[in-house]
This record gives C-alpha cells, sequence and structure tokens, in this order.
C-alpha cells in the first residue's frame, strides 16, 4: 500500500492509501476519490516528502520479497511527486478561474438557502416547492443522506469573496 499527500479542488489537503499510482490514478478518474473535509472529487496528489527507511529495513523488506514464492522485484523505479511544469501551474490557474467563474453563474441563478440546504432540496426534489436552483451549507452527513435519496447535491469550492 502507499500513502498518498492528496489535495482537493478547494485547496483541502488529506491522506490516501491506495495499492499503487495507477489504482489511485484510476479510480481519480472515475470519481471515486473524494475529500475527506468537502467531499470534492477534484483530487490531485500534493507534493510529500519521501519515504526514506533505514538500510536494515530496505535489507530486510528484500530479504522478505525475495523469498515471496512466485514473487518478482519490480524492475521500473516510479516517482511519486514530480515538481509541476509552468505549463501545468499555468493550467490549474485556468481550471480553477473557470470553475470560480461557474460557480458565480450558478449562484446568480440560484436561491441561497443557507443552512436549510438539505430541507429545500427536498422540498425541490419532491414537488413540495418550486423547481429551482438552491445552494446553501449542509453537513457531510446530510449530503450523504441527499445522495442516498437520490438527490443531486455537489460540494462546491468556496471563492475569494466569500472570506469578505
Amino acid at each position: 500500500m502507499i500513502r498518498f499527500a492528496l489535495r482537493c479542488g478547494a485547496g483541502h489537503r488529506f491522506d490516501g492509501w491506495f495499492r499503487s499510482s495507477e489504482d489511485f490514478e484510476g479510480q481519480a478518474r472515475r470519481g471515486l476519490v473524494a475529500c475527506a473535509v468537502c467531499g470534492n472529487t477534484a483530487v490531485e496528489k500534493a507534493l510529500m516528502r519521501p519515504a526514506i527507511g533505514s538500510k536494515a529495513k530496505a535489507e530486510a523488506v528484500s530479504a522478505i520479497v525475495n523469498e515471496a514464492p512466485g514473487r518478482e522485484l519490480e524492475q521500473k523505479t516510479r516517482v511519486a511527486a514530480e515538481a509541476p511544469s509552468d505549463r501545468s501551474v499555468e493550467r490549474v490557474k485556468e481550471l480553477w478561474t473557470a470553475l470560480q467563474n461557474e460557480v458565480r453563474a450558478m449562484r446568480k441563478k440560484s436561491d441561497y438557502v443557507g443552512p436549510r440546504f438539505a430541507e429545500e432540496a427536498r422540498r425541490v426534489h419532491y414537488g413540495e416547492s418550486e423547481k429551482k436552483g438552491v445552494y446553501g451549507e449542509a453537513s457531510r452527513e446530510e449530503v450523504k443522506a441527499l445522495h442516498e435519496e437520490g438527490i443531486m447535491a455537489v460540494p462546491m469550492p468556496a471563492l475569494p469573496e466569500d472570506q469578505n
């Protein structure tokens, strides 16, 4: 198992355990990796320090792997984290700006219901209120319950103007 330091689109940092880097990439592509704080599925590996063990520990692990029947050492060396290129950083900034603009546009077309989000989302879904977009605050448990009822609820990133 490999532990990766992860970061969601809203900037939250958390850890995740995966069988391999490819396992993480596949799960992330399918939206199966979610932020432990806000549930955002726009998750990427964050820069992390390398795990450096002692020589004795490395020799012990090598001996176990070499003695395991049918096991071969992998000949590839994998890089856990690479410094992003200037173009990658610029692309992330472009995508982040586009996402923020989409959130602003959605907010203009929707009603802010504050901490009553789960209640209002249910009222709209079950036809007890006019069909309209709503946004507000909800706990992870409330969002999970909405999903179990078939009600779409997705986390939105905070905008710079929200901090004022």
